[in-house]
């Protein structure tokens, strides 16, 4: 949309407006009870209810839901046998029925006064969805030390949502709390995606001329992978997808580029090393080889050496496990987006947690 272009203006909210918590749920027997009593015993005055979109789970998940439906009329729950989330937000939508829609994330815990906040900043600023900051937190060594590199911006690069402390326009919103009217102005969740979904559609919403609001107002816990395996894969998946997304809108923040940078450096490395121990690299091409070596090895001992002193942690297990993180989430994102860039995303499905 141009500077010229009028801005759509949106109506005001009435007091106290009926929300809509929405959340694509699959495998969540650990976490569902947690994240629905955190949205429950939200103190606020409006009208609320919850949609879930329920996967096709291979825990009790279902069970679980079957039961909290039971037992609050607030709850119902919608079916996404296909599993993929940009399709269980769009029925969970569909199947709500209030002004303000909030996404919510099995994973993830609403502080207390979350939406009373959300809503009154969109009364007062007018945007078309807004999120604050994904805090990050583990149990056990692995996931803690996982949840530290969430938390820095050396794991998932600058993205504001990550430790911004100023109110401003964003790119994304985490998770998001959203006008219903601007959901339905831009066409919804888009579908094709398997994930991305949340960069796709606020690219929509501000084409359209309306505002993303980053606020620091509004603190969501979120528990991460709690395995390297599944942190991997959920890794690669994410930058496939945005590697698909560059394909489709023919460009990309600068920001999303060290990742594929370095995992194209240690592939090369790694090739490098494979035909020269073949024979195949000799005399001045393999020495130039060693460039790519050098570049690796650089990029391996840096990551180390942040992991090792900048991300925290008590022993010195932590740290080095910091360092494993950081370096697992750099070339599988990285890998990923190179993937994505060349060949699209395809059929690429996040099968970190699918049990």
């Amino acid at each position: 949309m141009s500077d010229a272009e009028p801005r759509p203006v949106l109506e005001p909210l009435p007091e106290r407006v009926a929300v809509s918590y929405v959340m694509p749920v699959l495998n969540e027997a650990g976490h569902l009870a947690r994240a629905v009593e955190a949205i429950l015993s939200q103190e606020y005055e409006g009208e609320s209810e919850l949609v879930l979109a329920l996967g096709a789970s291979t825990d009790d998940t279902d069970r679980i839901a079957a039961e909290l439906a039971a037992a609050d009329p607030r709850i119902r729950t919608v079916a996404n046998p296909l599993n993929d989330i940009p399709k269980g937000l769009n029925a969970a939508i569909r199947a709500s029925r209030h002004p303000v829609v909030i996404r919510v994330d099995a994973h993830a815990e609403l502080p207390p006064g979350y939406t009373a906040a959300a809503v009154e900043i969109l009364r007062r600023t007018g945007c078309g969805n807004l999120g604050g900051v994904m805090v990050a937190k583990g149990e056990g060594l692995v996931q803690q030390a996982i949840a530290r590199a969430y938390n820095s911006p050396f794991g998932l690069g600058g993205g504001v949502y990550h430790h911004g402390e100023d109110e401003t326009p964003a790119d994304s919103a985490y998770l998001g709390v959203f006008r219903r009217e601007v959901l339905f102005a831009v066409g919804l969740y888009d579908d094709h995606l398997r994930r991305a979904e949340d960069w796709e559609l606020n690219s929509r919403i501000r084409a359209a001329g309306y505002q993303v609001l980053f606020t620091p107002k509004l603190k969501v816990t979120y528990w991460p992978r709690a395995s390297l395996d599944a942190l991997r894969r959920q890794m690669y998946a994410t930058g496939v997808w945005r590697g698909h997304l560059v394909r489709l809108q023919k460009g990309t923040p600068w920001r999303y580029l060290p990742p594929p940078a370095v995992a194209l450096i240690v592939g090369l490395s790694l090739l490098c090393l494979l035909l020269q121990a073949l024979g195949v690299l000799r005399g001045p091409l393999g020495n130039a080889a060693w460039l790519a070596h050098l570049a690796a090895a650089g990029y391996l001992v840096g990551a180390s050496a942040v992991g090792m002193t900048r991300l925290g942690g008590e022993s010195l297990t932590d740290r080095l496990l910091n360092a494993v993180v950081l370096i697992t989430m750099h070339l599988s994102w990285g890998a990923g987006f190179l993937r994505g860039v060349a060949f699209g995303a395809e059929r690429t499905v996040d099968r970190s947690r699918v049990k």
